[in-house]
């Protein structure tokens, strides 16, 4: 049965309700259907989103950029220099003009209250690009590719290996919603934020999935369905990066590794991929490695997004 989602804010897979979640994956297969065929879909003519970036971009932007344009809206690109905010506007009063002119928001940004604080003053959908807590546009679209290479995402069990970042947080969000186990391996001190953590297994114990912390790799991917991964050092983090890949060594996505799971794992990873750090150029160009499929598929899970918000 569908649900309503028109003006609804897209913060957090924690904040969607597991029907909502479903929504949005179906609505994607839909519309990647209607791509592949040529088929024209424009429920959104007449429609502008505004694309706030404090964050660098690639995948991020263009998806957005080609999303709107894709459903017969138009995407208005704004980093900090075209904004007042830098000169001293607040957030509340930036929020509350652009509902004026906008009809829904997408930020990328660094501090997660921002976008929270964008929601509560706008009038119209605020759809997080990214913080330095949580990529939740990223993990649908990773739920999306896994249910399109396996069929099912119930009882799966992803391992994702490396930092406990803002990945590691959407994706136990995400896992825990649609009843996927999701295992976060990373070394002492570099575990993802316990509030986070918290929440994930709370909504794990309605689904049925199992959220869990660990420190070894080689046991960690024992029957691993999807491997995942992600840089070591986020934007913002750069004068760690040293210190990080010593740190990190030991969690390479390495052939090594992918020998110690099952011989149908997937192999992903969101992008940008430092190759020769926290994963080999071997296993990122390996036939399991579903990255570029993963990466397209942002394209397809936003326009749903837009489409179901706005």
């Amino acid at each position: 049965m569908a649900v309503q989602m028109k003006g609804k804010d897209i913060l957090s897979i924690h904040d969607l309700t597991r029907e909502e979640v479903r929504q949005i994956l179906d609505t994607a297969k839909i519309l990647k259907m209607k791509n592949q065929t040529g088929e024209q879909f424009q429920p959104l003519k007449g429609k502008t989103l505004g694309m706030i970036f404090q964050k660098s971009s690639t995948r991020t932007r263009i998806s957005f950029e080609v999303a709107m344009w894709q459903l017969g809206g138009y995407a208005l690109y704004l980093n900090t220099t075209d904004l007042q905010l830098k000169r001293g506007e607040t957030i509340a009063d930036t929020a509350r003009v652009l509902s004026r002119y906008l009809d829904a928001l997408m930020i990328r940004t660094y501090a997660h209250q921002d976008v929270l604080d964008l929601a509560a003053y706008s009038a119209i959908p605020v759809i997080n690009g990214l913080t330095d807590l949580l990529h939740p546009c990223q993990v649908l679209a990773d739920l999306f590719t896994i249910e399109e290479k396996k069929g099912v995402l119930t009882g799966l069990k992803l391992v994702y290996v490396g930092d406990g970042n803002n990945m590691a947080h959407s994706l136990m969000y995400g896992g825990a919603k649609v009843g996927m186990n999701v295992t976060i391996c990373c070394p002492p001190g570099y575990t993802p934020d316990p509030e986070v953590i918290r929440q994930a297994k709370e909504d794990a114990a309605s689904s049925g999935a199992v959220i869990e912390i660990v420190h070894e790799p080689a046991s960690a991917v024992n029957n691993a369905d999807i491997i995942y991964t992600d840089v070591w050092a986020s934007m913002g983090q750069e004068e760690e990066h040293a210190e990080r890949v010593k740190i990190f060594a030991p969690y390479q996505v390495n052939s090594a590794l992918l020998e110690k799971a099952k011989a149908d794992t997937l192999v992903m990873h969101c992008l940008p991929a430092h190759r020769g750090e926290e994963i080999t150029e071997e296993v990122l160009d390996d036939r399991r490695s579903i990255v570029f499929d993963e990466a397209e598929n942002r394209l397809h899970v936003q326009k749903a997004i837009l489409a179901l918000v706005i």
